[in-house]
């Protein structure tokens, strides 16, 4: 059952998320982590079931087999370097807030701001999957699922809106566990995003009509108005 399989990884996404921030931290005792666990597999689950009723598509897409012959060479190298830098991401927050604590923590109201960015950004990943029924996990030729190019939404404002959902996701959640170090490091996954997201743009060309000509109706990939 697609819902069941969905709720199961949205589970083991949570279950990595506590090991990479609880085991560093080396204590339970983490509100702020705690908190962030909790909200996040909450809107998790809701967005999931919701995924699952109005756009079965979309989320069939995000849970197929990551493997695909037709993954490009250049994508099954990025993808696995842009995996680790995310994992090693999250790693570092708590061993800067419990060990190294390399710059101030930031105060009480920047980290709140920090927590509504996050889901801001949560919102607009999902969005973009919920708008997409072509968001696969990997970057590949999707001619058998007839894939056709998707224009509208937050896919008129930038090409690739669920990488800036990421990103706006993981900037708050630095501010949100108190650590500006954090937020300086997202350098790394951001190098690692724009090295896939060429890849991805590159496959696009080649495998999907119309693409080449959406490219410059819009013309911002990630952030509007930047690049």
């Amino acid at each position: 059952m697609l819902v069941f399989r969905g709720l199961i990884g949205g589970l083991f996404q949570v279950l990595v998320l506590a090991v990479l921030l609880l085991l560093p931290a080396g204590t339970w005792q983490w509100t702020r982590a705690i908190q962030f666990l909790l909200v996040y597999g909450l809107a998790n689950s809701i967005s999931i079931v919701t995924l699952a009723r109005l756009a079965p598509a979309s989320l069939e897409a995000r849970l197929t087999s990551p493997s695909s012959k037709s993954q490009p060479a250049a994508d099954r190298v990025v993808t696995p370097l842009l995996i680790i830098s995310l994992l090693a991401w999250f790693a570092f927050i708590p061993i800067d807030v419990f060990r190294l604590h390399l710059l101030p923590a930031p105060p009480v109201w920047l980290s709140v701001l920090g927590a509504v960015l996050s889901l801001v950004g949560y919102a607009v990943m999902w969005t973009s999957l919920f708008q997409n029924a072509f968001a696969a996990p990997i970057v590949k030729d999707q001619s058998e699922r007839g894939h056709v190019l998707i224009d509208t939404g937050l896919y008129g404002r930038v090409r690739h809106p669920f990488y800036l959902g990421i990103l706006l996701f993981l900037l708050g959640l630095a501010l949100w566990l108190e650590s500006y170090a954090s937020g300086l490091a997202l350098l790394l996954p951001l190098v690692m995003l724009v090295a896939r997201i060429m890849v991805e743009e590159r496959t696009l060309r080649e495998t999907l009509d119309g693409y080449a000509d959406y490219t410059k109706r819009v013309r911002f990939r990630l952030v509007p108005f930047v690049w």
